[in-house]
């Protein structure tokens, strides 16, 4: 009789799927041929994770990818080639040679690139056929090392050196390689969500406790943990997700929209996407604001959950069942608006660094439909007071670095925050938000 109800509940009860319904299968394919042309512009620099997204759809232009995998290795081959022969010479022990480190990449001496490589080796995975393991080895030690350079940083700041956000894409790329990883390195990231320590300024923890929910799950998946540790890491997972279901606001977003697709990917690699209304909420929430993902970056984030697939599909990819039949559609360039626009520009600075607090505050005047980073040059040239800014690029395109002369430094944990009043974070860069007449923004330097 109980088994006769169960089945009667699951015959009323419909199926939800982890993809985007059957009826938006044109939107979400059109969303994947616009990625897979921002893909195909030689001018921006290729992007792991939009190698990922491509390779995790449903719908691929194969050709094009295997051009933008060369382009990707041209870029690690760049930046690690000289250093991974040497790691060779020295079986494999990259932190051993500090001349090459050092002549090689300075940048990557100084500062661990560990989210950066643990993306580039997830695409590495993806690819079909696998490629040779000869060089996946050796950066596979270089992320090993990251790893332990990256936690050295927990000795001054009491987290890792970049964040808990790219340590955790570090474990998980090694896991969905199938690699091993110290126990202490996972006790690592498991004491930091027990006692909470994912937070920072910003306010959002979702993306870094998705992703570290995703390192969690793939060590129990593929067995490379103990029983003991297993069961730790099954029960930080279930904290996790309850924590994210508990949080989900109105709208049905987990955090906001763009950190909602990591938290989505957390269901879909436990299973529970079918089960749990909160999934199914956030994938009707997405679907009604797909125009919020313009750039590559963004387009990157959402399309592997309207696929219905999470990073740890890619340990499992089947080759042989790929369509390849998508088309790429070019982007269009923004419509032209007549007129101009005014807003408010604030700069502020905390205290004890900065005692004035208030270190720019004015109106600048700008063409209708210009980006933020139009308004702040245009804000160069209406002074007084000067104002002036530094960017740096980006795959992600262009950074706010540097503001009034105040330099944001990843080795002092700051970031130019970019809000729009009373206090509203962005979730768009420089160059992507479009201001609104009236709207005030703030430059924030901020810690995290």
């Amino acid at each position: 009789m109980w088994l006769l109800l169960v089945l009667l509940q699951a015959a009323v009860l419909p199926a939800q799927l982890c993809e985007a319904p059957g009826g938006e299968a044109a939107a979400v394919r059109e969303l994947s041929a616009r990625l897979l042309g921002l893909a195909g512009n030689p001018a921006r620099d290729p992007d792991p994770s939009v190698y990922l997204a491509l390779r995790l759809a449903g719908d691929h232009d194969l050709r094009e990818e295997e051009r933008y995998l060369a382009r990707l290795r041209d870029a690690f081959q760049r930046r690690y080639g000289r250093s991974l022969q040497a790691a060779g010479q020295l079986h494999g022990h990259p932190q051993w040679d500090t001349t090459s480190t050092e002549h090689n990449t300075n940048a990557e001496a100084e500062w661990p690139e560990t989210g950066r490589l643990a993306l580039y080796l997830l695409g590495l995975r993806a690819t079909c056929p696998l490629p040779e393991p000869g060089p996946q080895r050796l950066l596979v030690t270089w992320l090993k090392y990251y790893l332990e350079e990256d936690w050295a940083g927990s000795r001054r700041h009491g987290q890792p050196l970049t964040s808990y956000y790219q340590y955790s894409l570090g474990v998980l790329a090694l896991c969905v390689h199938r690699k091993r990883v110290r126990e202490e390195v996972i006790h690592r990231l498991l004491a930091a969500e027990h006692h909470g320590r994912f937070r920072h300024t910003s306010g959002s923890t979702v993306d870094t406790e998705a992703v570290a929910a995703l390192a969690f799950t793939c060590l129990v998946q593929e067995r490379l943990v103990g029983s003991r540790l297993a069961a730790e890491l099954q029960a930080a997972r279930r904290r996790v997700r309850r924590r994210m279901v508990e949080a989900q606001d109105p709208d049905g977003f987990f955090g906001n929209v763009y950190s909602t697709p990591w938290a989505m990917q957390v269901f879909i690699a436990t299973n529970t996407c079918r089960t749990q209304p909160a999934y199914g909420r956030a994938m009707a929430a997405l679907l009604e604001n797909l125009d919020a993902f313009t750039t590559a970056a963004t387009m990157a984030q959402v399309l592997p959950v309207l696929y219905g697939r999470s990073y740890l599909d890619i340990a499992s990819m089947r080759c042989q069942e790929e369509l390849d039949t998508l088309m790429p559609i070019s982007a269009k360039p923004p419509t032209e608006m007549l007129g101009n626009m005014t807003v408010r520009l604030v700069v502020e600075c905390p205290e004890p660094r900065c005692p004035q607090h208030r270190l720019y505050d004015r109106t600048v005047s700008a063409p209708a439909g210009a980006s933020l980073l139009d308004v702040l040059r245009a804000a160069t040239v209406q002074g007084p007071p000067n104002f002036t800014f530094v960017t740096q690029d980006t795959s992600q395109g262009p950074f706010l670095s540097r503001v009034l002369g105040m330099e944001a430094r990843q080795q002092q944990r700051s970031y130019w925050q970019l809000l729009t009043a009373p206090g509203t974070s962005l979730q768009m860069g420089v160059a992507d938000y479009r201001p609104h007449d009236g709207e005030t923004l703030i430059l924030r330097l901020s810690e995290w």
